[in-house]
């Protein structure tokens, strides 16, 4: 069932990302479509590279840190790795930078353009272990779709 919930958002989104080749407009409402059909959540966005940090993009939710050090916490730690970074209990993420005190759990997709990490998608959850290997693959591929769609990968 969420497989085929993914599939149907995935849809979603490659209409939505037709023909729009701005990363801001793109990322703006690829957020806002996640954050609208995807329940139990309290944050949703981009954070976007600049030289060594990443700097706070287009996003759904409450008030965010606006710059992230490569390396560091979640959102920094999948950027420096290349690697989703499904976490949890964010309170156990040695590093975790709390933004929002009310996120539980967290997961952050890289973002990539020739073959180098240009952002991350990081969403937060209020509850406990919110997402699994499902939710994953399954923002695994609308990130690759974000992709494709900016920049024909």
């Amino acid at each position: 069932m969420k497989h085929a919930f993914y599939d149907t958002l995935n849809r979603q989104a490659e209409a939505l990302l037709a023909g729009e080749d701005d990363m801001v407009a793109a990322m703006a409402n690829f957020s806002a479509l996640l954050n609208e059909h995807m329940d139990d959540l309290n944050w949703v966005g981009f954070y976007v590279r600049r030289d060594d940090t990443l700097v706070l993009g287009p996003f759904q939710g409450k008030v965010a840190c606006t710059r992230i050090p490569w390396g560091k916490g979640v959102c920094g730690t999948a950027a420096a790795t290349d690697t989703t970074q499904r976490v949890a209990d964010v309170h156990q993420f040695e590093g975790h930078i709390a933004c929002d005190s009310a996120s539980n759990s967290e997961i952050v997709v890289p973002v990539r353009h020739q073959g180098s990490v240009i952002a991350v998608l990081d969403i937060d959850s209020p509850s406990f272990s919110r997402f699994d290997e499902t939710d994953q693959a399954g923002l695994e591929t609308l990130v690759r779709t974000l992709e494709k769609a900016l920049f024909g990968q």
